[in-house]
């Protein structure tokens, strides 16, 4: 899973990508106009509970890539430039956290202006948009054109669902928000269009805003959140200064400023959630490793995220979800309260199951 965070100049967008990957851009890094990428571990405490059990000789998480997406400036006319190569490296992320600024530094101005959340989101939703419309209709004359010399029949299909995201995003609506059937959307992802990612809302505030989170969280619920656009705050001048912390320490200091969840925890919740994903484990001796896969998924299709030869020569699983093994303490155990079973190939996986895979 590939995630990319952007965000208006000034707004922390390198703040909070160096914060919940821990790593440290100098001022000579960040002066480039170059995508910086870091691969981050998803924490997970069943993971760790898991581990003092089985004692393996290795522990795997599940990963994130995340990116931070550079190459936004000002343009001639003092307002903020969305160029044709930033909006190419935006397309190539699975989903996208857009960072808008709600903290004031008189030393730091914003690019466009007094500090205003809606004008910020809006911005970046208009130039995706604007971006789409352009594709979509380049594409549909070319299909028009090759539907009356070939008559292809894939080609008919496809003009109506075209011609139907052009409406919905004349009428300013993001394409995330058509509800489209997964086969359409199968059709669209060809594209690469950026109105329909996923998007989650970082709203970056300092620690004299603490008691105003939820004023800023319940305008965007009446205005802009949905099943595919959520939103979290966090504090970006404290989260750097506590990445740089011990577990212990950073407890202490998130104590301090009453913040109940770090950035890195509550980014990885919401992005599980926004892009339909969840966890199932592989344990014994060698390693415990947690796996990501989509909610959904057979367990044929978990066999073929541990290993491509495991989805092919699948047989069948044993399974016993995480909150039943931790109960009942042992495998055998689990076996004989009956949380233990077999399962075939088109068991749904569930978040937290424990899979022992068998194979030809």
């Amino acid at each position: 899973m590939q995630i990319g965070i952007v965000g208006l100049p000034q707004s922390g967008k390198s703040t909070l990508f160096q914060t919940i990957t821990k790593t440290h851009l100098d001022a000579a890094s960040m002066a480039k106009i170059e995508t910086h990428q870091s691969v981050i571990k998803v924490p997970d405490e069943r993971l760790d509970r898991l581990t003092e059990i089985f004692q393996p000789k290795k522990k795997v998480n599940a990963t994130i890539e995340v990116l931070d997406v550079v190459g936004l400036h000002k343009g001639d006319s003092n307002s903020t430039k969305f160029t044709g190569n930033f909006l190419a490296k935006v397309k190539n992320n699975d989903a996208l956290i857009q960072v808008v600024r709600l903290f004031k530094n008189e030393a730091v101005p914003h690019p466009d202006g007094p500090i205003n959340m809606m004008r910020d989101v809006n911005t970046f939703e208009s130039e995706f948009m604007l971006s789409d419309m352009a594709i979509i209709e380049k594409r549909i004359d070319l299909v028009k054109k090759q539907v009356q010399k070939t008559q292809a029949e894939n080609l008919k299909l496809e003009l109506p669902l075209l011609e139907k995201c052009l409406e919905f995003l004349h009428n300013e609506k993001p394409l995330r928000e058509a509800h489209l059937p997964d086969n359409e959307i199968k059709i669209l992802n060809s594209f690469q269009l950026l109105s329909i990612k996923p998007m989650l809302i970082a709203l970056n505030l300092d620690e004299t805003q603490v008691k105003e989170t939820e004023k800023y969280l319940d305008e965007l619920t009446k205005k802009k959140l949905s099943k595919h656009t959520k939103a979290l705050f966090f504090f970006g001048k404290i989260e750097q200064e506590m990445s740089e912390l011990s577990d212990k320490e950073s407890q202490v200091f998130m104590k301090e400023y009453g913040i109940s969840e770090s950035a890195l925890n509550s980014i990885i919740r919401e992005s599980y959630d926004l892009l339909g994903l969840q966890s199932f484990f592989t344990v014994g001796e060698p390693e415990c490793h947690a796996w990501t896969i989509y909610k959904g998924a057979t367990a044929q299709e978990a066999a073929g995220e541990v290993h491509t030869d495991f989805y092919k020569k699948f047989i069948r699983a044993e399974v016993v979800n995480y909150d039943d093994f931790m109960t009942a303490g042992s495998f055998a155990k689990a076996k004989e309260l009956g949380t233990w079973r077999l399962e075939g190939k088109e068991y749904k996986v569930r978040d937290g199951d424990l899979l022992i895979i068998r194979h030809s």
